[in-house]
């Protein structure tokens, strides 16, 4: 399913690192983690993902500031993000969604279904738009 596709997922907890390339490797991603913002632009800029998972709440640069500099880089803001959030307040996501256009949006805690099921539903909606 995952065909080898890239996935850098930005995160400053190790553990979530680690559940996300549990979860996704299985499928046949390649994941690779970054602590942070800055690393996580990095990594992105080095490795030009298929996708990017990206934490919100980190303390050197938040998820935001990273998003807003990969759409900055003609290199990088064709890549599709999945922003992760702590926040379940529904109406803060729906109005960071239509003000910065991330692809999707996952809350944690989330299961690994979910996570699937939203890579894998915005990989999809990539494939399409390519081929159209």
């Amino acid at each position: 399913m995952g065909n080898g596709k890239r996935v850098v997922c930005i995160e400053d907890e190790p553990e979530m690192i680690d559940l996300v390339k549990l979860i996704l490797s299985r499928k046949g991603f390649q994941v690779s983690g970054a602590m942070g913002g800055r690393e996580g632009l990095e990594a992105i800029q080095r490795e030009k993902p298929d996708l990017v998972l990206l934490d919100l709440m980190m303390p050197d640069m938040d998820g935001w500031e990273v998003y807003q500099k990969m759409k900055a880089d003609e290199a990088t803001k064709a890549i599709p993000v999945i922003v992760v959030t702590a926040k379940a307040q529904s109406i803060d996501r729906v109005l960071g969604l239509h003000i910065a256009k991330v692809d999707d949006y996952i809350t944690k805690p989330f299961g690994p279904q979910e996570l699937l099921e939203s890579v894998e539903k915005v990989l999809a909606r990539l494939t399409q738009s390519q081929s159209a």
